[in-house]
């Protein structure tokens, strides 16, 4: 057991976990019955992702996963946040069951509570049927029973030995990048309105999907869902620094969907927020009677994936300004800010409005690491990475925030999407044409904090 006797360790049931999502690692794209997903079809098109690549194979985890659960195991893990592939187990979205795809699950689940690793389901992480799509997608008011029909399955065949589940991750970037920019699975480019109209579809799908798992559960429930808030912070703890980085956080003002409260709101107050129904005016979702209703179920948790924030202070016309980064501030690989801060005041302004325990679903850093000469993987800036985030982590959980467990992402390197396999996100380096697993120096570091509980942050 996690070692809790120091004055800095970490509350005694903290969660040390790591995340990962079926598309990115599973592979066996068109093996034993399973569907298209809209990423496997947007993947066939070589100019939507770097160099061409796709996740046919990825990390073959379809194939690997007992490999992949033994290094959690050696790393000491406690929870293991996994999605699951909807076409896999419903290869059409709705309608017959592929039997192939759920006996995976059932083989992983088994593995995973062998090893002592408590499963933490993801039931949407953005691998959306084909086949649903061609019938409207998340713009067909239909798609909620498609998803409660699909979710159905899976807590029927999971939920006897599955206590924690999500519904949506990050959902607002499915429909911001995936249906209005266009730049990730499936491609579209529509006006807000009809984004809107798809995000209060999935909304109501997350609802639907609670109320599901609520009625059918063997096990207890503990359900939530992972969206990724947008952390914003003071420029200085001046009190009109605090509250100009509250006010950014959680209004709606800018262009877009990427938003907190126009997300958060309706899941957790029932309602859209009033600055957001001004802010879009007309080309806001036209509710009907019950669509609140529906996607205001009692939850459990709060799950946010934190990875970056932006600088406010006090003064504008919108009450704040952004502030640009300081000249040779330090990025990841994939040129985002790294800015520790923000896994304090995002789970501080969200805990203050939500009232729920948090979940930290995702966090981790990019990088374009190998292995070395000596066999190893040399990975000090991921460490760095984590110790800084971690410590404000622990500064909330000290100020009264109740931050429960932490997700690292992820557990292995992964096909990332558009980039391809450019970034490497694991505490598991993957050499992909051999599929050779190698603890990184991270994972060997993360595995001696674990043993500590947290204790010793500071130290390095």
């Amino acid at each position: 057991m996690p070692d809790s006797s120091r004055t800095d360790a970490f509350p005694q049931d903290f969660v040390w976990g790591v995340a990962a999502a079926a598309h990115q690692i599973e592979g066996a794209a068109y093996e034993d019955g399973k569907g298209l997903s809209t990423w496997d079809v947007y993947c066939k098109d070589p100019e939507n992702v770097w160099r061409g690549q796709n996740a046919d194979v990825a990390c073959d985890h379809y194939h690997r996963y007992r490999e992949d659960v033994d290094l959690m195991k050696a790393i000491g893990l406690r929870g293991y946040r996994l999605s699951i592939c909807w076409p896999r187990v419903l290869p059409e979205g709705t309608g017959p069951v592929n039997e192939k795809g759920l006996d995976f699950y059932d083989r992983l689940i088994d593995a995973l509570l062998d090893a002592g690793v408590e499963p933490y389901i993801t039931l949407f992480h953005w691998d959306f049927p084909q086949a649903l799509f061609y019938r409207g997608g998340w713009l067909n008011r239909h798609s909620p029973e498609w998803f409660a029909e699909y979710v159905g399955v899976v807590v029927d065949r999971l939920s006897d030995r599955v206590s924690w589940w999500m519904t949506h991750n990050e959902i607002q970037n499915v429909i911001g990048y995936g249906h209005g920019e266009g730049v990730v699975a499936p491609g579209l480019t529509l006006p807000i309105a009809d984004q809107l109209r798809a995000g209060h579809h999935a909304l109501m799908a997350h609802g639907r999907a609670v109320q599901v798992i609520r009625s059918r559960a063997v096990k207890e429930a503990r359900i939530g869902w992972a969206p990724v808030p947008k952390p914003f912070i003071p420029a200085t703890e001046s009190p009109d620094d605090i509250a100009a980085a509250r006010q950014a956080m959680l209004s709606v003002a800018e262009s877009g969907v990427f938003c907190t409260t126009w997300w958060s709101d309706p899941v957790h107050a029932g309602a859209y927020p009033e600055d957001g129904l001004r802010h879009y005016g007309a080309d806001a979702p036209q509710v009907q009677p019950g669509d609140m209703e529906t996607i205001q179920q009692p939850l459990d948790f709060f799950g946010m994936n934190v990875y970056f924030g932006s600088r406010v202070r006090a003064g504008g016309d919108k009450g704040y300004e952004v502030l640009d980064d300081a000249v040779g501030s330090p990025l990841t690989a994939f040129e985002a800010p790294v800015t520790p801060a923000a896994m304090y005041w995002s789970p501080r302004f969200c805990w203050e409005r939500y009232q729920l325990p948090i979940l930290i679903t995702e966090n981790g850093m990019s990088l374009i690491d190998w292995v070395t000469a000596d066999g190893k993987v040399h990975d000090p800036m991921r460490i760095d990475y984590l110790r800084t985030y971690l410590t404000q982590a622990k500064r909330a959980i000290d100020e009264g925030v109740p931050i429960k467990g932490y997700f690292h992402w992820s557990i292995i390197d992964n096909f990332e999407w558009i980039h391809g396999y450019k970034q490497r996100h694991g505490l598991v380096h993957v050499d992909y044409p051999t599929q050779q697993r190698t603890m990184k120096d991270s994972g060997h570091w993360y595995r001696d904090l674990i043993q500590r509980n947290g204790a010793g942050l500071a130290d390095g």
